[in-house]
């Protein structure tokens, strides 16, 4: 034990000889990374604010001459824009429409167009004018209102076509159309009336047992109508219901019934089509939308004529196409279609018809 004890004594002042070293060789290195990040900084400074490579060439104009925009060729390039973006904007619509709008559109289908009907709300004399009923919008546009509109003239144009494009044989005419809101009804009071100054006697038959309107048009009976007669509660010469216009007759729907596509494919109905023949010149009938129900194929079968009516911007290109399906799997087809509804002034090919015909009639 007292050797070991020496021995600790003999090596303790080397160990604080060596710790004294290492503790002036900690301050040294120190020191010098003290100096090392002094240097460094400087050098930062320096770079920093020493100037680039870059030279000035040429002096600054002190009054630099003033640069105006060019307005002409920018209205230029603007309208030039503009007309090529709307354009095809223009083409991008057309190609992605569903909706029929020209009587290009109907003639894809393979339907002959017999007549244009403007559209009502674009004639001059109807815009500052208050709305009016169902009933005056039917009788006074032919009768009454303005007979030489070209509204009026497009119905006696689609009178003329059926009557040179059909066989002397044919009297009944049924109008119908592929969706509803499309002016069927209106369509065909009004040709109804045209038929009827022509001397002709003229039969409307209300075959929308649905929801019929032609009652409410020209304010009739609706007790007494089709329904009552098919049901047997009353004759034909009880339905047959006059009008204030002379060789024009109506036949209204009568009470609407559950079953209308019954009523209207049964043999009744049949024999009352064909004694009626008899005693007029023409019958006309209106049928529902073919799209909605089946009324107007059951119709179909019964009628000399079936004429379709179809509104721009209204009638559906995929409705009109299922509708010449659905009557083709029958058996039969159009003898014609009328594009309904059409805007004169904005429509390719009708406003050329509209100011040469009031140019040719003038204001009066």
């Amino acid at each position: 034990e007292e050797y070991a004890m020496t021995e600790i004594l003999d090596n303790l002042p080397e160990k604080i000889k060596n710790f004294v070293r290492l503790k002036r060789d900690g301050l040294i290195l120190e020191s010098t990374l003290i100096l090392l990040e002094e240097n460094l900084q400087s050098a930062k400074i320096a770079y920093e604010s020493a100037s680039g490579p870059a030279q000035i060439i040429v002096e600054p104009d002190l009054e630099p001459e003033k640069i105006k925009p060019k307005v002409f060729v920018n209205i230029m390039l603007s309208i030039a824009l503009g007309t090529i973006i709307s354009s095809l904007l223009l083409y991008v619509s057309e190609i992605l429409s569903t909706t029929l709008k020209t009587v290009e559109d109907l003639e894809a289908f393979g339907l002959s167009v017999l007549a244009i009907i403007p559209s009502i709300g674009s004639d001059k004399k109807r815009k500052n004018r208050a709305k009016v009923n169902s009933k005056d919008l039917s009788r006074r546009l032919i009768i009454t209102e303005d007979p030489k509109s070209p509204i009026s003239e497009a119905y006696r144009t689609l009178r003329t076509s059926i009557m040179y494009s059909s066989d002397k044989d044919s009297k009944i005419i049924m109008v119908s159309s592929p969706g509803p809101g499309e002016g069927k009804t209106t369509t065909v009071c009004n040709l109804a009336i045209t038929y009827a100054n022509l001397g002709k006697k003229t039969l409307l038959v209300d075959g929308d047992l649905r929801k019929p309107v032609i009652r409410k048009i020209f304010n009739l009976n609706r007790d007494l109508g089709l329904t009552s007669y098919i049901i047997g509660e009353n004759s034909v010469d009880d339905v047959i219901q006059r009008t204030e216009i002379s060789n024009f007759d109506i036949i209204p729907s009568g009470i609407v019934p559950p079953n209308p596509s019954e009523i209207l494919n049964s043999s009744k109905m049949k024999n009352m089509l064909s004694d009626l023949k008899q005693k007029y010149d023409i019958i006309l009938i209106d049928s529902p939308p073919m799209i909605a129900v089946t009324d107007a194929l059951v119709l179909s079968n019964l009628v000399d004529d079936f004429l379709l009516v179809c509104r721009s911007g209204i009638t559906q290109k995929g409705a009109l196409d299922r509708s010449i399906k659905s009557l083709s799997q029958i058996g039969g087809k159009f003898s014609g279609s009328i594009l309904n509804a059409i805007d004169p002034k904005t429509t390719y090919g009708t406003g050329y018809y509209y100011n040469y015909y009031q140019y040719y009639y003038g204001e009066k």
